[in-house]
């Protein structure tokens, strides 16, 4: 049996599908209030429950063999509460009852952001860089997976445990509920920026590439012990990558541009009367959003590809085509 988390969300419902379609029993589990449907057309067992409660990570990990943890407070804003009791409490909880239940492996889904936010012309970031260098004040999500990812390690090297840590970049794909519609109305609108020159190489990956590496990696005895950038899926620039979208949408590329350093600046202005308004909703822009856009280091998959023969399926032109096509059906049936 294995057991995913967060498969409502973008990578989780990928990791689901992959071992639906390969014949794998999937157990996953939800909130009482979570939109199945997707889910319910794979045919997964479902457990209604929360991470936060111990008692249910216990019952949900009965029988488990793999664990695929992709369930975590997501986005770039939000009350420090809502980080430490969805990513580093439930990630906590999780993963004693995983060690109780004898899980043979236990794939964390964390982040390249895990790294922190350095950033610098021809840097190149690998899995042997230390964990949150450089990290932006108020960055709630990076500081909980950092701190959650750091208590799986301590648990590696003092327990056994049986882990193997994935680290995405920026995914994108069909069932993507958090950058895509934000994308499409820039794109459509004319709204859309290029930061700085738009060469940079751009750290994005699409979600089912990502869930192919996570399969592999609790397969590969190899694999235990260690941590895999799953960071791009070849070499595109900011430019080509926002052209291709457009493309996909319809769209002219887009060329206007704005100097990184000011949009940067003009992100954290923004954040600061946020956070002196106490705004629930995020501001128009953030440092953390910049960053995932404009940024020049860079974080080579390499490891990934050599060690678990990780291959992106889906291209980039590909990749584009079928998130556009799945957003804009999306579109047309909230208009009906």
């Amino acid at each position: 049996m294995n057991l995913v988390t967060g498969a409502t969300g973008l990578l989780g419902s990928h990791i689901a599908e992959k071992l639906t379609q390969i014949g794998q029993k999937v157990r996953v589990m939800v909130r009482p209030a979570s939109d199945t449907t997707f889910l319910e057309s794979l045919g997964v067992e479902k457990y209604v429950g929360d991470l936060t409660d111990p008692a249910a990570c216990q019952a949900v990990c009965k029988d488990v063999e793999v664990v695929y943890h992709a369930a975590a407070q997501v986005g770039d804003w939000g009350p420090w509460s809502k980080f430490q009791q969805h990513t580093i409490d439930a990630t906590d909880n999780l993963a004693r009852a995983a060690q109780e239940s004898s899980v043979r492996r236990f794939v964390h889904i964390s982040s390249i952001s895990t790294y922190g936010h350095p950033n610098g012309k021809d840097l190149i970031i690998d899995e042997t860089a230390p964990l949150g260098v450089k990290v932006h004040r108020w960055s709630y999500y990076t500081i909980a997976k950092v701190v959650a990812e750091k208590a799986l390690w301590k648990m590696y090297e003092e327990e056994g445990f049986p882990l193997t840590v994935i680290r995405p970049s920026w995914l994108y794909g069909p069932r993507d509920r958090l950058s895509i519609a934000r994308l499409h109305r820039m794109i459509t609108t004319g709204k859309i920026k290029i930061l700085g020159s738009g060469d940079n190489r751009i750290n994005t990956v699409y979600a089912a590439n990502v869930a192919d590496a996570c399969l592999l990696a609790a397969q590969k005895d190899i694999a235990v012990g260690q941590a895999y950038n799953c960071s791009n899926d070849g070499i595109i620039t900011q430019k080509e990558y926002l052209a291709k979208l457009a493309n996909a949408f319809g769209c002219p590329p887009p060329h206007r541009k704005v100097p990184y350093r000011l949009a940067y600046s003009f992100a954290f202005g923004c954040e600061i009367i946020g956070r002196l308004l106490r705004l629930k909703n995020p501001p128009f822009i953030t440092r953390y959003s910049v960053w995932l856009m404009g940024r020049t280091v860079f974080f080579p998959a390499d490891k990934a590809r050599q060690q678990l023969g990780w291959k992106s399926q889906v291209s980039y032109d590909r990749g584009t085509k079928l998130t556009a096509e799945w957003y804009l059906k999306q579109l047309k049936l909230t208009k009906k």
